[in-house]
C-alpha cells in the first residue's frame, strides 16, 4: 500500500513534517512494509518557511533587519538551493506579533525589513521568491520594502520620506534610478488569499487598519494617502491597477509587488502544492492523508487540507484527515473532498496538555494506527469477498 501524507502544522505542537512522520509511524504499526511518503504542507502563512525548507532540502537563513517599529529584529527565511528560491514570510520582518499591543499604530510601522530580507536573498543568489504576506503590522503600501530595494520616494524638497503610512502624505516623486539591478531578474509568487483592493470601503485601510491600531480618522487619512500613492505609481508604471484583487493585502504590500516587481498573486495552498509537486506523488497513491490543528468551517472554505483533498480527487483517491480537534461545522469538509476525518485527542486533558509536543505526537500515532487497522481490515475482507 502506498500512502501519501501532506498535513498542515498543528500550531504550537507539531510542524507539518513532524505531524507527517507521526502519521507514518501509525501506518507502519499496521503494515511495516507500507510505502508512506511525507510531503510538506502550508498555506502561505505561518509555518510556510519551515515546511518548505524541511520538505524540499532547503536551509534556514537568519538576517538582522529593520523591524516594523524601526528597531532591529532577526528574521528567518528559507533558501532552496536547487531552484535558487527564497521562501519568505513577511511577518518575520514586519508582522503584527512583533509590535506590542500598546504600540500598534500603522502610521508608524514599516515594511522596510521585508525589502532587506529580499535583498539578502538576492545577494545569496536567489532569483525566485515565494512570499507569504499575511499577518502584517503595516499600512505603508509596501513603500518601505521598495525603499530597501533601491526605489526612491521623496518629498517636494527631494528628501527620502520616513517610515510608516504617515510618510505617504508628503510623497511627491518616485524614482527607480538606484534600484538593485538584480531585482529585475527576479520573479515573485505572492501567497495571497484575500481579494481586497488597495483603497475604498473594502481596501487595506478600512478592512485591516483597525486590527493594526488605526482609529476611524486614521483610516480615512491612510486611504486617501494610498490613493495618491497609487496615482503617482501609475504615472511611473501605467499598468498599475489599484483596483485589482489582492492589492490591498498586507497594507498595500500586494500593490507594491504587482506594480514594482515581476510578481503574481496566488492562493497560498496553490503555490505550496505546485512547488512541492504533490500531484506527482498523489497520482499513484492508494490513500492520501491530510489535516491540520483544528478542522472547522474555515477548513471547508479552502484551507490547506481541502486543497490537498481536491487535488487527490482529480486522481480519484480516497482522503482521510486527522486534526488536533474538530468542530461540528467541520462536517462540511466531507463535501469538499475529505472522505473522513478524526480528532486525535484520546482522553480528557487540558489544552496545555494536549498541545505538548510529545502528547500530540503520541495521540497522532495512536489514532492513525486505529484508523488504518480499519482500512486494512476492510481491504482484506473485501478482497476475500471478491475471491468468492
Amino acid at each position: 500500500m502506498k500512502v501519501v501524507v501532506a498535513i498542515d502544522s498543528l500550531k504550537g505542537s507539531l510542524s507539518s513534517m513532524e505531524a507527517g512522520y507521526a502519521i507514518a509511524d501509525g501506518v507502519h504499526r499496521v503494515d511495516k512494509d507500507a510505502e508512506v511518503i511525507v510531503r510538506p504542507l502550508a498555506d502561505g502563512g505561518e509555518g510556510t518557511v519551515e515546511a518548505l525548507v524541511a520538505g524540499m532540502n532547503g536551509r534556514i537563513q537568519k538576517v538582522m533587519v529593520t523591524g516594523p517599529l524601526g528597531n532591529p529584529v532577526e528574521c528567518e527565511y528559507g533558501i532552496i538551493d536547487k531552484t535558487k528560491t527564497a521562501v519568505v514570510e513577511m511577518s518575520g520582518a514586519a508582522g503584527i506579533t512583533l509590535v506590542p499591543a500598546e504600540q500598534r499604530n500603522p502610521l508608524n510601522t514599516t515594511t522596510y525589513g521585508v525589502g532587506e530580507v529580499i535583498r539578502d536573498a538576492i545577494q545569496k543568489g536567489c532569483r525566485r521568491f515565494i512570499v507569504g504576506i499575511g499577518g502584517s503590522a503595516t499600512n505603508d503600501g509596501g513603500v518601505g520594502m521598495l525603499q530597501a530595494l533601491g526605489y526612491s520616494f521623496t518629498d517636494k524638497e527631494g528628501n527620502q520620506i520616513p517610515f510608516g503610512a504617515k510618510a505617504l502624505e508628503i510623497l511627491d516623486t518616485i524614482s527607480d534610478e538606484k534600484v538593485l539591478p538584480e531585482l529585475f531578474e527576479c520573479e515573485f509568487k505572492i501567497a495571497c488569499d484575500v481579494n481586497n483592493p488597495l483603497c475604498g470601503e473594502n481596501g487595506a485601510s478600512a478592512v485591516y487598519g483597525p486590527q493594526k491600531g488605526a482609529t476611524p480618522s486614521m483610516i480615512m487619512q491612510m486611504d486617501k494617502w494610498l490613493g495618491e500613492y497609487a496615482e503617482l505609481s501609475i504615472e511611473k508604471f501605467p499598468n498599475a491597477d489599484a483596483k485589482q484583487e489582492g492589492t490591498g493585502a498586507a497594507g498595500g504590500l500586494g500593490f507594491a509587488f504587482l506594480t514594482y516587481t515581476n510578481a503574481v498573486l496566488e492562493s497560498g495552498i496553490k503555490i505550496v502544492l505546485d512547488e512541492t509537486r504533490l500531484d506527482e506523488y498523489v497520482k499513484d497513491a492508494d490513500w492520501v492523508v491530510t489535516g491540520e490543528g483544528q478542522m472547522d468551517f474555515q477548513t471547508a472554505m479552502g484551507k490547506a487540507p481541502v486543497g490537498v483533498a481536491k487535488l487527490a480527487k482529480v486522481y480519484g483517491k480516497p482522503v482521510i484527515a486527522f486534526a488536533g480537534s474538530v468542530t461540528k461545522e467541520a462536517v462540511a469538509c466531507n463535501e469538499n473532498g475529505i472522505d473522513a476525518f478524526f480528532p486525535i485527542l484520546r482522553r480528557i486533558s487540558t489544552l496545555e496538555e494536549a498541545m505538548k509536543r510529545e502528547n500530540a505526537k503520541e495521540n497522532m500515532v495512536d489514532t492513525v494506527e486505529q484508523a488504518f487497522r480499519l482500512i486494512y481490515t476492510g481491504r482484506d475482507q473485501l478482497g476475500g469477498m471478491n475471491q468468492l
